[in-house]
């Protein structure tokens, strides 16, 4: 599968595009539309079509672990809306989750309660990942 247009619009909203290397609130070099990794570092530039390569690349890897870590059925919007979550919490926390577990239970209305829990970064609440959260959660219980 791959992510639609509403699950990429959801990531390019909330990630923004910074065209100039950035530390994210806990410290990590971003850059693009949320892009991080080891080719990003302080006094970066890149242009917006760089941005967009750097997400289509991105997105592949989130899109292929999500695809691993789910094994129940997903729609179009269920899988965009998870790897919005992925692309912004990572692989890692996806695959440990409460949301992963009672999602490949089957019980999807129990996942998509999970999302909003996820709205701390550097142990802080942040507004704009509770915002996110929830815009993943709408999309997630979006019927395609």
């Amino acid at each position: 599968m791959q992510t639609n247009a509403k699950g990429i619009n959801l990531i390019k909203q909330y990630e923004g595009l910074r065209l100039k290397a950035y530390q994210d609130v806990v410290g990590v070099w971003t850059i693009g539309y949320g892009h991080t990794g080891s080719d990003v570092h302080a006094g970066l530039t890149i242009t917006s079509a760089q941005a967009t390569q750097l997400l289509q690349k991105d997105l592949q890897y989130f899109e292929n672990g999500v695809s691993k870590l789910v094994t129940v059925p997903l729609n179009s919007n269920q899988f965009s809306a998870l790897v919005s979550f992925s692309y912004n919490v990572g692989l890692n926390n996806l695959g440990s989750s409460t949301l992963l577990r009672l999602l490949n239970q089957g019980n999807y209305a129990g996942a998509a309660q999970q999302f909003p829990r996820w709205d701390r970064a550097g142990n802080q609440v942040l507004p704009g990942l509770l915002a996110r959260r929830q815009a993943e959660q709408a999309l997630f219980l979006q019927p395609v």
